[in-house]
Protein backbone atom coordinates (compact mmCIF):
# COMPACT_ATOMS: atom_id res chain seq x y z
CA UNK A 1 0.00 0.00 0.00
CA UNK A 2 1.08 3.22 -1.23
CA UNK A 3 1.21 6.40 1.04
CA UNK A 4 2.08 10.06 1.47
CA UNK A 5 3.99 11.65 3.98
CA UNK A 6 4.77 15.42 4.06
CA UNK A 7 6.48 17.10 6.85
CA UNK A 8 8.77 20.09 7.01
CA UNK A 9 10.89 22.31 9.52
CA UNK A 10 9.56 24.17 12.46
CA UNK A 11 9.72 27.65 10.44
CA UNK A 12 8.54 26.38 7.58
CA UNK A 13 10.68 27.40 5.20
CA UNK A 14 12.08 23.98 4.10
CA UNK A 15 8.90 21.11 3.59
CA UNK A 16 8.97 17.61 2.08
CA UNK A 17 6.62 14.89 0.76
CA UNK A 18 7.61 11.25 1.01
CA UNK A 19 5.13 8.48 -1.06
CA UNK A 20 6.07 4.91 -0.68
CA UNK A 21 5.81 2.73 2.26
CA UNK A 22 7.90 3.69 5.36
CA UNK A 23 8.97 0.90 7.25
CA UNK A 24 12.11 1.74 9.08
CA UNK A 25 11.92 3.84 11.77
CA UNK A 26 14.80 4.02 13.91
CA UNK A 27 16.25 5.13 17.21
CA UNK A 28 19.95 6.35 16.66
CA UNK A 29 22.00 6.73 19.76
CA UNK A 30 25.31 7.45 18.19
CA UNK A 31 27.50 10.53 19.56
CA UNK A 32 27.18 12.07 16.16
CA UNK A 33 23.06 11.72 16.24
CA UNK A 34 23.07 13.00 19.63
CA UNK A 35 25.01 16.21 18.46
CA UNK A 36 23.13 16.91 15.69
CA UNK A 37 19.61 16.86 17.05
CA UNK A 38 20.73 18.46 20.64
CA UNK A 39 19.31 15.30 21.99
CA UNK A 40 19.95 11.96 23.81
CA UNK A 41 19.02 10.28 20.54
CA UNK A 42 17.87 10.51 16.89
CA UNK A 43 14.56 9.75 15.43
CA UNK A 44 15.21 8.75 12.29
CA UNK A 45 12.83 7.42 9.83
CA UNK A 46 14.39 5.93 6.23
CA UNK A 47 13.03 6.88 3.04
CA UNK A 48 14.36 4.12 0.82
CA UNK A 49 12.23 2.34 -1.32
CA UNK A 50 10.09 5.48 -1.14
CA UNK A 51 10.43 8.57 -3.56
CA UNK A 52 11.25 11.66 -1.35
CA UNK A 53 10.28 15.13 -2.74
CA UNK A 54 11.52 18.84 -1.60
CA UNK A 55 8.33 21.20 -1.98
CA UNK A 56 9.33 24.05 -0.39
CA UNK A 57 12.45 25.37 0.43
CA UNK A 58 16.41 23.67 0.59
CA UNK A 59 18.27 22.01 3.57
CA UNK A 60 21.60 23.29 4.24
CA UNK A 61 23.86 20.41 4.98
CA UNK A 62 26.85 19.51 7.34
CA UNK A 63 29.14 17.08 6.16
CA UNK A 64 29.41 15.20 10.19
CA UNK A 65 31.67 12.50 8.83
CA UNK A 66 33.85 10.83 5.71
CA UNK A 67 30.15 9.40 5.01
CA UNK A 68 27.17 11.17 6.56
CA UNK A 69 25.33 14.32 5.50
CA UNK A 70 23.09 16.28 7.89
CA UNK A 71 20.61 18.38 6.14
CA UNK A 72 18.73 21.23 8.80
CA UNK A 73 16.94 24.19 7.76
CA UNK A 74 18.99 27.09 7.48
CA UNK A 75 16.53 29.37 9.16
CA UNK A 76 15.38 27.98 12.00
CA UNK A 77 17.68 24.92 12.44
CA UNK A 78 15.51 22.07 12.40
CA UNK A 79 17.15 18.92 12.11
CA UNK A 80 15.50 17.18 8.73
CA UNK A 81 17.93 14.26 7.51
CA UNK A 82 20.39 12.29 7.85
CA UNK A 83 22.14 11.37 4.50
CA UNK A 84 24.41 8.48 3.98
CA UNK A 85 25.57 6.14 0.95
CA UNK A 86 22.80 3.46 1.74
CA UNK A 87 19.95 6.50 1.67
CA UNK A 88 18.08 9.33 3.28
CA UNK A 89 16.48 9.07 6.66
CA UNK A 90 14.16 12.22 7.69
CA UNK A 91 13.82 13.33 11.59
CA UNK A 92 10.79 11.32 12.75
CA UNK A 93 9.52 14.98 14.74
CA UNK A 94 9.84 16.64 10.99
CA UNK A 95 6.84 14.44 9.78
CA UNK A 96 3.44 16.48 10.50
CA UNK A 97 2.61 13.17 12.21
CA UNK A 98 4.99 11.31 13.85
CA UNK A 99 2.87 9.12 15.94
CA UNK A 100 2.07 6.69 12.25
CA UNK A 101 5.93 6.32 12.36
CA UNK A 102 6.78 4.04 15.23
CA UNK A 103 10.72 3.13 15.66
CA UNK A 104 11.23 -0.67 15.28
CA UNK A 105 14.83 -0.95 16.07
CA UNK A 106 18.12 0.47 17.72
CA UNK A 107 21.38 1.72 16.74
CA UNK A 108 24.42 3.09 17.80
CA UNK A 109 23.67 1.28 21.22
CA UNK A 110 27.28 1.57 22.28
CA UNK A 111 26.41 5.45 23.16
CA UNK A 112 23.56 5.06 24.61
CA UNK A 113 23.09 7.41 27.65
CA UNK A 114 21.62 4.85 30.49
CA UNK A 115 18.66 6.96 32.33
CA UNK A 116 17.06 7.25 28.51
CA UNK A 117 15.27 3.51 29.72
CA UNK A 118 13.84 5.06 32.45
CA UNK A 119 12.41 8.36 30.85
CA UNK A 120 8.72 6.82 30.62
CA UNK A 121 9.11 6.75 34.86
CA UNK A 122 9.62 10.40 35.40
CA UNK A 123 6.51 12.03 36.57
CA UNK A 124 4.22 13.75 33.37
CA UNK A 125 2.61 16.89 33.42
CA UNK A 126 0.70 18.92 31.09
CA UNK A 127 1.10 22.34 29.78
CA UNK A 128 -2.01 23.75 32.09
CA UNK A 129 -0.45 22.31 35.05
CA UNK A 130 3.21 23.93 34.01
CA UNK A 131 1.13 27.30 34.31
CA UNK A 132 1.94 27.39 38.61
CA UNK A 133 5.31 27.61 38.15
CA UNK A 134 5.18 29.04 34.55
CA UNK A 135 2.06 31.06 33.64
CA UNK A 136 2.96 32.50 30.62
CA UNK A 137 2.57 29.34 28.99
CA UNK A 138 -1.37 29.80 29.00
CA UNK A 139 -0.79 32.74 26.90
CA UNK A 140 1.73 30.83 24.12
CA UNK A 141 0.92 32.27 20.49
CA UNK A 142 2.82 29.71 18.15
CA UNK A 143 4.92 30.95 14.70
CA UNK A 144 5.49 27.22 14.17
CA UNK A 145 4.47 25.82 10.64
CA UNK A 146 1.33 24.19 10.90
CA UNK A 147 0.86 20.28 10.79
CA UNK A 148 -0.30 20.62 7.20
CA UNK A 149 1.21 21.30 3.88
CA UNK A 150 0.45 25.14 3.11
CA UNK A 151 0.21 27.10 -0.41
CA UNK A 152 2.73 29.78 0.95
CA UNK A 153 4.01 30.59 4.98
CA UNK A 154 4.44 34.30 6.33
CA UNK A 155 8.25 34.73 7.63
CA UNK A 156 7.82 34.80 11.06
CA UNK A 157 9.23 37.52 14.25
CA UNK A 158 12.54 36.40 15.28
Amino acid sequence: MTSIHSGGCQCGAVRFRVTGVLKDSSICHCRMCQKAFGAYYAPLVSTRGAVLEWTRGERKTFRSSNFALRGFCGDCGTPLTYEAPDGIAIAAGAFDDPSLLPPVVQFGTEAKIGFVDRLHLLPGHTTEEDAVEAPFVLEVVSYQHPDQDTEHWPEQPR
